[in-house]
This record gives structure tokens, sequence and C-alpha cells, in this order.
């Protein structure tokens, strides 16, 4: 990207009354300046102070597009630290087009996606994790999933990190400095001090790593398996949770053979229900394909619920086969159809004291019991707090390689390396946390990749 040039896009999706096009670049003044005329007499966009807001018309060849309303952004007090414009017109893709078409020809180009953020990153209006954050609130499907991308993006996790780097630097500079006078054989660096902090450091990465599965369940929607015997209610329990007839219903065994998958929000939280074939011995290669995918459902679930069926005799044994293959599973035993039996509001556990929940699906009881069931699961308390939670593989990699050069550290100090060995471990650190925040060098490559998937005009 030649990011020299001015840039223009829409900055609005289709359906309201109202668009935004976006401008930025040294001369985005300039060329919006040539299109438009303000109402008020002897009034341009280039005479306006940063954050003004001008009335009046955008024509061509003196043909009336639309009446408009522009505000004007001056370096560095805009959303990418360059001059900046924003055109609300109406949202006619007719209107739309005809002004980009005009910008283009006044000496702007077309913006690629995620271009205004990556030059708000490459300004230092904000930091990549931040950067990367405004496309994950854009996609936020939740309650959960926007407060943790808002978290981000206003600087809860770059904080976090600049202030554990920030110490580092001082321990990394007293130990260069005892390379300069080795000849002397003098120690500036407190090694117990570097010890604890070492300790402090891993600990508050251990943190943010172990948060990585919920953050990134949260980002995603909470992957939920509803696994069973066949004909035990579990195409009937997903039109029940979804509201909605989603899944073929049927009284013949096996009657689903690949997984169907929806999401629906619990409580501001995305959970992505998968119904699956029924587990059982059969000689149907078709069906069995389909089970093979239930187990494999089972393993990237992180909740099963385990649907039984009331009328089995035996169910208080198969909660217990699953519970031992699957022994790091969330399971949640679901005994559907107890309205048949009266059973619906009796409470029990299972002999390893998780709760059995008496439901009917069909008759749709007991189904805010599973809700809560559900929310119990996932640590809501963890998700409700103040606590930065990590949803970016590129982050949790970047963390786990910060994690390494830390018990590096650690064992160094332990056996008496050498400082200038010591030193080289520490910069690595320092370097792995700054990959997350950009403080370090970042490849293009790297740039590209983050910012490929942005929406254009953002």
């Amino acid at each position: 990207m030649n990011t020299h040039e001015t840039i223009c896009a829409l900055a609005t999706g289709r359906g309201g009354a109202i668009s935004v096009i976006r401008i930025s670049g040294e001369y985005a003044i300039e060329i919006a300046d040539k299109i438009f005329t303000a109402k008020r007499k002897n009034k341009t966009l280039s005479s306006q102070k940063t954050q003004s807001v001008l009335f009046g018309y955008i024509s061509e060849n003196e043909v009336l597009i639309d009446e408009v309303l522009i505000t004007v952004f001056r370096s560095p007090n805009s959303y990418t630290g360059e001059n900046s414009v924003e055109i609300s017109c109406h949202a006619s893709q007719f209107i739309v087009q005809k002004i980009l078409h005009l910008l283009l020809a006044n000496g702007a180009r077309s913006a690629a996606s995620g271009e205004f953020t990556m030059r708000a990153f490459l300004n230092g209006k904000m930091d990549l994790t931040q950067a990367e954050a405004v496309a994950d609130v854009i996609s936020s499907g939740s309650a959960q999933a926007h407060r943790v991308a808002l978290q981000q993006m206003r600087g809860g996790f770059s904080s976090e990190l600049s202030e554990l780097r920030a110490r580092l630097l001082t321990f990394i500079s007293l130990i260069e400095l005892e390379l300069d006078f080795s000849e002397e054989d003098v120690e500036f660096a407190d090694r117990a001090a570097l010890r604890n902090l070492i300790s402090e450091i891993d600990t508050h990465l251990v943190r943010l790593t172990n948060s990585f599965a919920l953050g990134n369940a949260i980002k995603n929607g909470i992957p939920v398996a509803i696994v069973g015997e066949p004909n035990v209610g579990k195409s009937t329990l997903l039109n029940t949770l979804l509201n909605e007839e989603r899944a073929l219903v049927s009284d013949i065994p096996g009657t689903t053979r690949d997984a169907l998958e929806d999401v629906i929000t619990i409580h501001g939280i995305e959970f992505r229900f998968i119904d699956t074939a029924g587990i059982r011995q059969t000689t149907d290669h078709v069906e069995n394909l389909g089970i093979e995918r239930t187990r494999q459902k089972i393993e990237h679930a992180e909740v099963v619920l385990h649907i039984l069926d009331a009328q089995s005799a035996d169910f208080h044994s198969k909660i217990v086969e699953l519970a031992a293959e699957y022994p790091h599973k969330k399971i949640i035993p679901i005994v559907n159809k107890s309205d048949l039996f009266g059973r619906v509001n009796l409470l029990a556990t299972t002999p390893d004291g998780r709760d059995i929940l008496y439901i009917s699906a069909k008759l749709k009881q007991n189904i805010e019991r599973l809700h809560n069931a559900l929310l119990n699961a996932i640590d809501i308390p963890a998700t409700a707090s103040d606590a930065v939670i990590i949803s970016n593989t590129r982050h949790y990699e970047a963390l786990m390689r910060s994690r390494e050069a830390c018990t590096r550290v650690s064992d160094g100090l332990q056996t008496g390396i050498s400082g200038d060995l010591l030193a080289q471990d520490i910069r690595d650190i320092l370097r792995h946390i700054g990959e997350i925040t950009g403080q370090t060098f970042t490849p293009d490559e790297v740039l590209g990749n983050i910012f490929k998937n942005f929406c254009i005009g953002k």
C-alpha cells in the first residue's frame, strides 16, 4: 500500500437512509473541496477547523448530485491521524457511486480492506492489538464478544503488556551495562529481583494464555455438542432451543446422519449448538460415518449435552460410560421425555456429583434450567469481570513463545549462565511481547494478513 496517497471508500453498510463516505490522506480536504459547495457563501472545507461540519451540495458540472453534511478532521486529530473527511449523503447506490467516482476523478484512489485502520496503526493512533480489535468489534455477535473486543480496542490488553515490557527493559539495560564492564566482573542487575520479576511475568502470561480457550469460544460462539443414542430427542431439543423447526424429527432411529449447527444467544453469550448423529452399534456405513463425526464434534466441543431417554432403564450407566470416555469434557446429563413419567421436576445427581437435568424437549419444560446449566458450565463470573481475555490466535501464539523464553531465563538464573546469554533470552521475551502490540519490527506480510479480513471503509 502507498500510504502517501489519498484514499476513499464507503464506510457504512446497505440498508439505512444515510451513507458515510470516508476520505483520508494529505489532500483529503482539498479533493473534497473540489466537488463541494457550502450553502453558506464563502465557506470552504479548507477554511474549517478540525472536527467541524458544513452543510452543502455535491455537484458534477453544475448538476446537483446530493445535499450532504461534510465533517472535517485535521491531522493528527482524526481516526487515521491524517487529514480526513467524512461525507454523509443519502444512501442511494447511485448517489454513493457517483460521489466515489468524483473523488477518484479528482485525485483519490479506492481504499483497500482495512487500509484506514492500518494507517491509524502506522501513524501511532493505536497499537496492533487495538487495530485487530476493531474488526472483532464489528463482527461481534453477542454482548460478551462485544465486551471482550471493546476492552481490547480501548487498550486493556496493551496496557498490561506495556507494563510488563517496561519493567523488563530496566533489567535488560542493567545487564547490557554489565557487559560493557565485563572485565571488572560487576553485577548491576539484582539476580534475585530479576528472578522474582520473571516469576511474576510468567504468572501473568499463564493467566492470559489460559483465558484463550474461553476468549476464542466467546468470539466464535461456545461450541455445544448434543449427543446421545438415536431417538432420544436430540433434534427435538435443538428445535426447542432455536425455537424453530431446524432439524428433521422422526420416530425412526438414525434419522440424523450428519451434524447440524445453529447459533442462539443466552444472556449475552453466543452458543453454537451441534445436533449430531445418534451413537449406537450399526452396520449402516453412512450412519457409521455420521457417528464418527459425532465423536469428532465431542472432541471439539466446549460443552456436551448428553441426552438420555427417561424410558431407558439403564441411563445412569450410560452417563458414567460417556463421562469415563471423555473425562476432561464438561458434560451435562439431560434426561428427556421426563413428562411421560412425571419426573420433570425431579432433582438428582450423578455419582461424581453433577446435576442431572430432567426435561421435556417436546413440551419445552425445564429449558430455562438448561440455559442456566450452560452458563454455569462456561464460568460466567470469569466472562463478566474486567479481567483481560485473549481471543486472538496470533496473540496466544506470541504469549506462548514469551512463556518459553521466560522458562529459559528462569533456568538460566538457576544455573548461573553468563550475562550475554541471559540478555538474549530476555530480549526474546521483549520481542515476542512486542510482536503482539507491534512495538517491534512487523513484516508487511504479517500486516497484510492481519488487515486483509477487514471490511473496506474501516
